[in-house]
């Protein structure tokens, strides 16, 4: 995830301290790693060095000052491209699932039994997940979210799936030769 045209895109919607900037992230992408407050300041820092926001002002509310920030048409354009583009799929598998099962064949280990404790981690979160989103009152990026990582939870599950069957499959072929 780009977090400079994620910010980007915040900024469109007005000018914003980063402060708030590190909340409304954490907003619209419940499911997603939160922001350090370090990065995003850094992340706006080099926006401004690129010409694509810009400090509108300080303010301080009585309490320590903070900087306002805003994108520039620069940035505008910046973002619609980034938002535009298709992102190519992933061009390799680097899942940790799938290299604990393949460790697990290569050091006679059981991988059945990790891919039956997976799949119950997987089916525990795909609970938690679904609650989140079925709540009263839900945000529509809070369901968005949820819907996602549920996806992809699915994946996981089929491929867990066929993954036992392959193994179970495989074993009795080997056995018997």
């Amino acid at each position: 995830m780009s977090t400079r045209h994620i910010l980007l895109g915040l900024l469109a919607g007005g000018p914003s301290h980063g402060y708030d900037l590190k909340r409304r992230h954490d907003d619209h992408f419940p499911e997603a790693r939160p922001l350090a407050y370090g990065q995003v300041y850094t992340t706006l820092q080099r926006l401004v060095r690129d010409g694509l926001a810009e400090v509108e002002g300080t303010d301080s509310d009585g309490g320590p000052e903070r900087t306002l920030y805003r994108v520039t048409a620069e940035g505008v354009r910046e973002v619609a491209g980034w938002a535009a583009r298709v992102t190519p799929p992933a061009p390799f598998v680097t899942n940790e699932i799938f290299a604990k099962v393949v460790v697990a064949v290569l050091t006679d280990g059981d991988p059945a039994a990790h891919l039956a404790a997976q799949r119950a981690a997987h089916m525990a979160r795909m609970r938690e997940l679904t609650a989140v989103k079925t709540a009263p009152g839900a945000a529509l990026a809070t369901v968005l979210s949820a819907d996602y990582a549920l996806n992809h939870l699915d994946a996981d599950l089929r491929w867990m799936t066929t993954t036992q069957a392959r193994l179970t499959h495989l074993t009795t072929e080997v056995d018997r030769a």
